[in-house]
């Protein structure tokens, strides 16, 4: 069964068609630069690479050139648009009201609509990706996956705030968590690679440009470092993590800042992007090395949250059998996994600088012969968890 993966952002279409149950991933691409005259349109069947810079629209001109694509004889992996029987759609929140994976429905997108407030930067183009997929591939079955359901599991301890009962019986304000996805799909490869004995408690540490950890007993998600919106927690990107919220009422009522801007302020230009003036670890790593002493510092006070939410999330989970490191920086940044590492030894981790040092893309341990935890580097893969739920779902 042909299952096309779809996450759509702000100004972005990722994209693979998967085969399922095989999980053959028979094409891979992206559209970025969505709105722009120079758009590039990237897509990619076994070694054959293709990319072409071209003008596109809106979200449906690029889901159009998908289409196109896919049905190419040279580059595409369809004989007929028909040929894909379900479309399943990162949405990166889900609220409380979703604790598994959906069938698109008129109510279901009304839902994610409603959450607009909350994902700002997410959920309305995932929605977008949604409505364009359902006029282009009628016939398939739309399926939403999302990010929150994950941490469904967490105790009320874990995701309540402490405020007054009514904000969370009548608003439904809570920490929900993210990249629910990603951390499902990376925890299920360790307890299948270490055994459940070996893997009953777990912290997964997912770093891109959106970062989040979380704490993972007996493959049950019960803490996660982001909360009510994608903002808290690490350092990030762009955005700021955790900030004492009196910063905000200063921002608003002494420096005259609107709630937008301070809104702008933290998801836009804060994190890694406030510190130093790039958001690209890659740039910034390079940087550090050739003693740039705002980058320097971005670098260390990145590992230092990491390593405050490793002590804290040893606390709850009452014990530490591994910590799992993935994402684009957590599986390619060594420099990161060495920083988030060190001193660590009290909690009986120990890095091993060697292997840390080492390149792959399979599922590795980077540990010390010495270390009482496993510290591993397990690529995600959030588009083959995504046809998974899908097929699982429909196949029911």
């Amino acid at each position: 069964m042909n299952i096309l993966v779809l996450n759509a952002g702000s100004s972005s279409l990722k994209y693979q068609v998967i085969d399922m149950p095989s999980q053959e991933v028979k094409c891979v691409g992206l559209v970025e630069r969505i709105g722009m005259e120079d758009a590039i349109f990237s897509h990619q069947k076994n070694n054959q690479k293709h990319q072409e810079v071209l003008a596109i629209k809106d979200h449906k001109t690029g889901l159009q050139k998908i289409a196109e694509t896919l049905l190419d004889a040279k580059l595409g992996v369809l004989a007929k648009v028909d040929d894909i029987k379900a479309v399943g759609h990162r949405v990166v929140h889900g609220g409380s009201r979703f604790s598994k994976t959906r069938i698109i429905t008129q109510e279901v997108k009304d839902s994610i609509k409603a959450l607009f407030d909350l994902a700002p930067l997410h959920n309305p183009a995932n929605l977008t990706g949604i409505e364009v997929a359902e006029t282009i591939f009628k016939n398939a079955t739309q399926v939403a996956i999302f990010d929150t359901a994950f941490h469904q599991t967490m105790p009320k301890v874990a995701y309540e705030y402490a405020i007054p009962q009514e904000y969370l019986t009548k608003h439904k304000i809570r920490a929900y968590g993210f990249h629910g996805t990603s951390h499902k799909y990376v925890s299920e490869k360790a307890r299948a690679y270490l055994g459940e004995e070996n893997s009953k408690n777990i912290i997964t540490v997912h770093l891109g440009n959106g970062c989040s950890m979380s704490a993972i007993k007996d493959g049950k998600s019960i803490e996660n470092s982001l909360g009510f919106g994608p903002m808290n927690g690490l350092v990030m990107g762009s955005r700021s993590g955790d900030i004492d919220q009196s910063v905000i009422f200063y921002l608003i009522n002494k420096l005259k800042k609107s709630t937008d801007e301070v809104a702008s302020l933290l998801n836009k230009d804060s994190g890694l992007k406030g510190l130093t003036g790039y958001s690209d670890l890659r740039e910034i790593s390079e940087k550090a090395k050739n003693g740039d002493e705002n980058c320097i510092h971005a670098l260390q006070l990145t590992a230092h949250r990491i390593k405050k939410y490793i002590g804290s999330y040893a606390a709850i989970l009452n014990g530490l059998d591994a910590i799992i490191f993935t994402a684009g920086i957590g599986e390619n940044s060594a420099l990161m996994r060495k920083l988030s590492c060190e001193n660590l030894n009290f909690l009986g981790i120990q890095l091993d600088e060697q292997k840390n040092e080492q390149h792959s893309k399979e599922l590795r341990e980077i540990q010390a012969e010495a270390s009482k935890v496993k510290i591993m580097v397990i690529p995600t893969n959030e588009e083959v968890e995504i046809a998974k739920q899908t097929y699982q779902l429909i196949s029911s």
